[in-house]
């Protein structure tokens, strides 16, 4: 649907703001165009394809913006000299937190828009469209896979088994029951897509395929972006592919904490070999790999760490490193082209661009489910329901527990939609004078294992010239700078095993996700970036960006000894969540969790 755009971004005033603010911090370099009028239009796009609520946030950022400018020049924005905005612009970047999120919020759409550009890429000699070559689907999965908007009217159906989610849980219930003869229907919020749609442009794939554009995020002590997907295949269709086996302490935690006595090592690493032959898990291969995994084992050697490429469900893999925006190749064994195409091939029928609204009760049981068409023209609005035997709710972590609060289910130990646990990321940027080149490699395809005793995971980490411009903080000369020697930028990231706890809540039908970083995990997290900076400038940086407000750019041993006395703050880092878990959590006391050893609900079969 195609949603009005506030005046606030189109409006003469607004539209000379956004002008002003861009002509500043994205100038000419020495081999791009400066930010003109071809930003600011595609600024308009964009907001013109979210909810009006969006471009009205936006429009109260730029009123914001003019109103430092009058106190602090007595004229509105545009009407200031360049080195004027940008003197605005670096007090937002330098100043409170609402402040520096404010500035993050306003030039992200920006920053994307204008770099987001083929001439731009061509200057680099990147690759700007990775759009794959399409494929027919086998006729099992035409004819037992289709949009609910599709259908000519609504539809009820009788199975075994009703799986909500298509990703990395439903998907395999789903395979393993219909291959044991059940007669299972999958139903999935999100469309289904081929390689043929995957472009590797962050803007449209994020749009495309994750929910709310990827502006899914915590609310706490400091805001952290989870972004999720809403498409076939959930999270797995635009994650890196990487493929970790849990730690036999953590497997012994949950059966000491919570008396799960079936997560044995045995058991586990057994149910471990079955879905890794599925995948076809394998380390990555070396050619593929590319320049940031060389300058990190470099590091590392010189330091003596401990390094090695990352096991993967990628086999096929060539090193597009898009693979969080869909692979264009199919390389990358997400459950879009694993398990679904298992269960539909074994008999499934899936509906997608299906959104469960309702779970059936009756007799104390669930026993089916309502879906509604997920986004509809008018006149193809259409109802699904389905009635089962067996419901099985696999809306992943975020989503799963505002559906069954909605329904005012499984509520009954107070702890759906609390324990969430989100494991903090954080990343830095090696800059270096050699070649690079990360947009030719995998952008997750190696680690450092020299700490993972002390909760700490490092992984690669790259993404298109545009987004990696999004989290920088920089505006002016500095940002375009770095921009024109993206090829020689190296990034890497981490996450940390946290002991924070959140909690997520229906409000509207939409989570409210809150969490607060302990200063455990600040701690942790900041021994993270202090060995990762080690790691780079080991390996010969001449710089290393860092997600810390106050030490953003280190340049040797002293900076970095600098960081290492600071003491900082929750809010003084720049993070995001890749792996939220917790919110329905498994044991066997009702009283302390929300489903059984056998994944079933305590409160309702």
């Amino acid at each position: 649907m195609r949603h009005p755009v506030s005046p606030g971004v189109r409006d003469p005033g607004g539209r000379a703001t956004v002008l002003a603010i861009a002509q500043a911090a994205l100038p000419a370099g020495a081999r791009f165009p400066g930010a003109g009028t071809r930003t600011v239009d595609a600024v308009d796009r964009f907001f013109a394809t979210l909810p009006p609520a969006a471009a009205s946030a936006y429009r109260a950022l730029l009123y914001g913006l003019d109103a430092a400018a009058l106190v602090r020049h007595r004229r509105r924005f545009a009407d200031l000299g360049n080195d004027e905005r940008l003197g605005v612009l670096d007090a937002w970047r330098d100043g409170s937190v609402p402040r520096r999120l404010g500035l993050r919020a306003l030039m992200t759409p920006l920053k994307i828009a204008h770099f987001d550009d083929p001439s731009v890429y061509q200057a680099l000699g990147c690759v700007y469209d990775h759009r794959g070559k399409p494929e027919a689907r086998p006729r099992f999965m035409t004819e037992r896979s289709r949009g609910l908007g599709e259908l000519d009217e609504d539809l009820a159906l009788t199975c075994d088994v009703v799986v909500v989610g298509t990703g990395a849980g439903g998907a395999v219930v789903a395979k393993e029951l219909a291959e044991a003869g059940a007669a299972v229907v999958l139903i999935e919020e999100g469309r289904y897509f081929d390689r043929s749609d995957f472009t590797g442009r962050a803007f449209d794939m994020q749009r495309m395929m994750y929910r709310s554009a990827g502006a899914t995020f915590s609310v706490g002590n400091v805001g952290i972006p989870i972004p999720l997907g809403v498409t076939v295949g959930g999270s797995t269709t635009v994650n890196s592919g990487t493929c970790y086996r849990a730690p036999a302490r953590i497997l012994r935690e949950w059966r000491d904490g919570l008396g799960l006595s079936e997560f044995s090592d045995e058991a586990m690493a057994t149910l471990y070999d079955k879905v890794e032959a599925v995948l076809r898990v394998a380390p990555a291969r070396m050619e593929h790999v590319g320049g940031v995994g060389r300058v990190i084992a470099r590091g590392c050697d010189a330091l003596g760490f401990r390094h090695t490429p990352l096991r993967r469900n990628a086999p096929d893999c060539d090193g597009k490193g898009v693979c969080v925006f869909g692979c264009p190749t199919d390389a990358k064994r997400s459950t879009n082209v694993s398990y679904v195409p298992l269960a539909l091939r074994a008999g499934a029928e899936l509906f997608h661009g299906a959104r469960v609204e309702r779970i059936i009760v009756e007799g104390g049981r669930a026993v089916g489910v309502v879906a509604r068409t997920a986004s509809a023209r008018a006149g193809t609005a259409r109802t699904l329901t389905v009635r089962a035997r067996a419901v099985v709710v696999a809306c992943g972590t975020i989503m799963t527990p505002v559906l069954l609060e909605q329904n005012r289910l499984c509520g009954g130990s107070g702890q759906l939609g609390r324990n969430l646990s989100i494991h903090p990321a954080a990343g830095c940027i090696g800059v270096f004078a050699e070649p690079i080149t990360s947009y030719d490699a995998i952008p997750q395809g190696y680690a450092i294992e020299e700490v993972p005793d002390e909760g700490i995971l490092f992984e690669g980490s790259s993404v298109p010239l545009e987004h990696t411009m999004s989290l920088m903080p920089f505006v002016g000369p500095r940002l375009v700078d770095l921009a024109e020697r993206f090829d020689r930028l190296a990034p890497f990231g981490f996450l940390v095993e946290d002991t924070s706890r959140g909690r997520v809540r229906s409000v509207g039908g939409r989570p409210l996700i809150t969490y607060v970083l302990n200063d455990r995990d600040v701690a942790r997290l900041k021994r993270g970036i202090e060995i990762l900076t080690r790691v780079f400038f080991a390996g010969g940086a001449s710089e290393v960006l860092v997600p810390v407000h106050g030490f953003t750019q280190l340049a040797d041993a002293t900076d970095l000894a600098r960081l290492e006395r600071a003491r900082i703050k929750a809010s003084d880092l720049d993070l995001s969540a890749y792996h939220p878990l917790g919110t329905a959590r498994m044991g066997r006391d009702p009283a302390s969790s929300v489903v059984g050893p056998d994944h079933q609900a305590h409160d309702l079969p």
